[in-house]
């Protein structure tokens, strides 16, 4: 998960400013490329994510590793605005697409027992880059410049996977002989659910919106983070050291929401994991202070813990483990869709005059609605497991 980090938006807005100075785009232009690249990404991982299910994870996981540095390569040499919907294409479907999905899949059907602790541990790995990556890249930028960071990246990405296929090299997946042909858990109705049963249930229609506002509202913040420095007048590297701030409770989110999951079930925690980013997002719209900004980050952070464990966990409880990498990829393609439309909606709405701290406050009403929705679920479907 830690390499994950690289097609994130937490990663690549940190070259914002010098992609739009670079290759001389607005922030509504800029959005559009990044949102092509995400739509398209999304795209694929409908088609692809099925994967998971019938091939093994060491060549399938090496294969897509590969191709996210192939990507960040082009990225170090691009000198065309025309490459960058491409480039972009590569490291979202690697880095948020892809390997997220990979990571979340093996874990929830490898690991049924402890699976809500389990799925928490894989997700420090992202918690880790992003207390990392964002300051130490902002200072290998102000020596390299955003060529020779992305050109680091590269070599980290082929470095990281070195170690992965041999972590790999024991197969547990569906056609091998190891234990995860032993751990098929049912889901609702004691049953195992295809696709396209699951595009038929209300199940998944009502907490779609409460999964989606997570990563689209979290993927505009830091998409705009380098915006929203500037508006508020503080140096990008003063608000980039306080990330750990939000590592250290996403962590913290992490260890409560697998303790809860484990020891109950997830539906205790649907009504109430994106509470935290409501208060964030209120936090955010009217913060004055780097003070301020980092109690934004605590909050955030909490929630983004408590969603990984959640979406983490979500699936497989809610609609077995048999088809999992299948349906799971139909929740990440529309993640990776919706994620597109946050930061092309934003550029928009900047550039037509909504500000971003309107943006911010009406962030926070339409994640508590959504916790409504996510109410319901946990509320209606008690009956349905034995």
């Amino acid at each position: 998960m830690f390499s994950t980090g690289f097609g994130q938006t937490f990663f690549i807005s940190l070259f914002a400013s010098e992609f739009r100075n670079h290759f001389n785009i607005s922030h509504s232009i800029w959005g559009a490329i990044y949102a092509t690249g995400t739509l398209s990404s999304a795209g694929l991982m409908l088609a692809l994510g099925g994967l998971a299910d019938n091939y093994k994870a060491r060549p399938l996981t090496l294969s897509v590793m590969l191709f996210f540095a192939f990507s960040a390569f082009l990225m170090c040499v691009a000198n065309s605005v025309w490459l960058l919907p491409l480039i972009i294409f590569g490291l979202r479907f690697c880095g948020q697409g892809m390997l997220s999905h990979l990571a979340m899949v093996f874990a929830g059907r490898w690991f049924s027992k402890n699976r809500g602790r389990t799925v928490g541990i894989a997700s420090l790995g992202l918690s880790l880059s992003e207390a990392v990556l964002p300051y130490t890249f902002v200072f290998l930028t102000s020596i390299l410049g955003w060529r020779g960071s992305w050109g680091v990246v590269t070599l980290l990405i082929l470095f990281l996977a070195l170690p992965m296929s041999k972590l790999l090299a024991n197969e547990r997946n569906p056609q091998s002989s190891g234990d995860g042909t032993k751990q098929k858990q049912t889901g609702m109705l004691n049953r195992h659910w295809k696709r396209s049963e699951v595009l038929k249930n209300w199940v998944f229609w009502l907490a779609l919106p409460a999964l989606l506002v997570q990563p689209i509202f979290s993927t505009t913040f830091f998409f705009q983070q380098v915006y929203y420095t500037e508006i508020k007048q503080w140096p990008l590297e003063l608000f980039v050291a306080l990330i750990p701030i939000y590592t250290v409770a996403s962590i913290i989110g992490l260890m409560v929401g697998s303790l809860i999951i484990d020891k109950y079930r997830t539906s205790m925690l649907l009504p109430v994991y994106l509470l935290p980013m409501a208060i964030g997002f209120v936090i955010a719209s009217y913060a004055n202070t780097l003070f301020q900004a980092g109690i934004c980050l605590g909050f955030l952070g909490i929630m983004q813990g408590l969603g990984a464990t959640v979406s983490g966990a979500f699936w497989p409880e809610y609609f077995g483990t048999r088809h999992l990498g299948s349906v799971r990829s139909l929740a990440m393609s529309l993640m990776v869709f919706a994620t597109a439309l946050g930061p092309l909606t934003s550029g928009l709405l900047i550039d037509i005059g909504f500000g971003l701290e309107t943006q911010y406050a009406l962030m926070a009403g339409l994640t508590i609605i959504a916790c409504f929705g996510m109410l319901i679920v946990s509320i209606g479907t008690r009956k349905m497991f034995s």
